[in-house]
């Protein structure tokens, strides 16, 4: 699979425009909701939006290509950033939509991120990061490592979203 950055900036830049202005969402919970739409698609069709490669961080799963599409959607005037301190000496990043994105998906890509923006956008960075810890492909993956799309398809009851017609 060839990683189709422009294809993963404008999945970024759309969630960033739908769910950006939520206090919540910051670059932990854009790296599941990044992940979870690439790794739902695959469950449902075989194949990712973008092919990007997750890397199993520990606090879950985390796209590799970010800052590089960030820094690109920021030079190209798409998105701006900005950082506050949070207990623990931690930084949240927020991130904002300039202009609106380019909608060069189709129907059923734009289903699976708009179901994923629906279901899990309301999350901390902490929850979203433990919600990530139970689907299967992060649980089957070394520390480090990157997580293997195909680890999907044993994912459990709760994480499912192809639902098999009991007459096959």
């Amino acid at each position: 699979m060839d990683f189709n950055k422009e294809k993963f900036k404008e999945v970024l830049h759309y969630i960033i425009n739908e769910c950006g202005t939520k206090n919540n969402v910051g670059k932990t919970v854009l790296y599941k909701l990044l992940y979870f739409s690439d790794f739902n698609y695959f469950e449902l069709y075989e194949k990712s939006i973008t092919n990007e490669s997750y890397r199993k961080l520990p606090r879950g799963p985390a796209p590799i290509h970010f800052d590089v599409a960030v820094n690109e959607l920021i030079t190209e005037g798409k998105i701006s950033v900005t950082t506050k301190n949070i207990p623990l000496g931690r930084v949240m990043y927020n991130y904002f939509s300039l202009k609106q994105p380019s909608m060069n998906f189709n129907k059923t890509e734009l289903a699976v991120i708009n179901n994923i923006i629906d279901e899990l956008s309301y999350m901390t960075a902490n929850q979203i990061s433990e919600y990530s810890h139970g689907d299967m492909p992060w649980r089957a993956t070394e520390d480090m490592d990157i997580i293997d799309y195909g680890f999907v398809f044993y994912r459990n009851p709760e994480y499912v979203k192809r639902h098999y017609d009991e007459s096959d």
